[in-house]
């Protein structure tokens, strides 16, 4: 296991450059999330130019988000240039099983790219691994499998993938299909605020292109940050103020955490 603080100070002593194919909704909060870091983002999502801008970057980021054709193009180009030159890819398959062009994308996409990262919530893992119990409700996690039953389907798919699973939930669980993080850092706010699982995966990735070594690790420095700084930004809270001010609470706490704090603050498990 790689300190929590180190992989915190690659990010910023390299600031990888990240490829985002971002959800049009929350683009602009991603990258800045990116920035605040200490990485550097890149937002390209043209067919036209993804495979250029893929191999001058150090990660990508799919993101299923609001999908179209052109933009289902320009994922499976990408993604298939960074594994030509084997950058980590993380994939965010936003929303799928709500409907099913959303479904045949993600499944195209996991067919065509090695992922390194899916990060998810249970609903969306659950679609993916086809133990669908309820229902996507649009990017939200619909009925979900209980927390002891969702290990071992994370645990599956991911040893079946070859990838890192990262799905978020009461407790968020990080596994590469044999070793697994439970990650109980967090605030039920951050649900409240549009595009924190969008913001999760580009701070995801950027751990991955200073770490590409440490997939694992990576992932849960993420996970365990991001819900950090969700509980320093839901702390400074006051009076009128609510999500709006949240939302800039926590991109302020990603940019003033300190490597030190990081390692403190993670409140995390390991699973064999």
């Amino acid at each position: 296991m790689t300190a929590f603080s180190n992989l915190l100070n690659r990010v910023r002593d390299t600031s990888p450059l990240v490829h985002c194919i971002s959800n049009l909704v929350t683009a602009n909060d991603c990258a800045n999330l990116v920035l605040a870091a200490g990485a550097s983002p890149i937002m390209a999502d043209a067919p036209e130019e993804v495979e250029e801008i893929t191999a001058l970057s150090r990660a990508l980021c799919l993101s299923l988000g609001t999908p179209n054709p052109r933009k289902a193009e320009a994922m499976r180009k990408a993604g298939r240039r960074a594994a030509q030159l084997g950058l980590p890819v993380v994939f965010d398959p936003v929303g799928v099983g709500a409907s099913q062009f959303r479904t045949d994308i993600a499944e195209t996409l996991l067919r065509e790219v090695p992922v390194t990262v899916l990060r998810c919530n249970a609903s969306e893992l659950q679609t993916l691994a086809g133990k669908t119990l309820g229902s996507s409700r649009g990017v939200d996690a619909g009925k979900a499998l209980p927390q002891e039953e969702l290990l071992p389907v994370a645990k599956r798919f991911a040893a079946a993938h070859r990838c890192v699973v990262a799905v978020t939930g009461r407790e968020d669980i990080v596994t590469d299909g044999m070793t697994a993080y439970g990650i109980r850092n967090g605030t039920p706010l951050l649900r409240q605020v549009t595009g924190t699982g969008c913001m999760l995966s580009v701070l995801t990735a950027s751990f991955l292109g200073a770490s590409p070594e440490t997939p694992l690790d990576a992932a849960a420095a993420a996970v365990c940050m991001m819900g950090l700084c969700g509980e320093q930004a839901a702390a400074r809270l006051q009076g009128p103020e609510g999500t709006g001010t949240l939302r800039t609470y926590l991109i302020d706490a990603v940019s003033r955490l300190t490597p030190e704090q990081l390692d403190k603050g993670a409140n995390y498990e390991l699973y064999p």
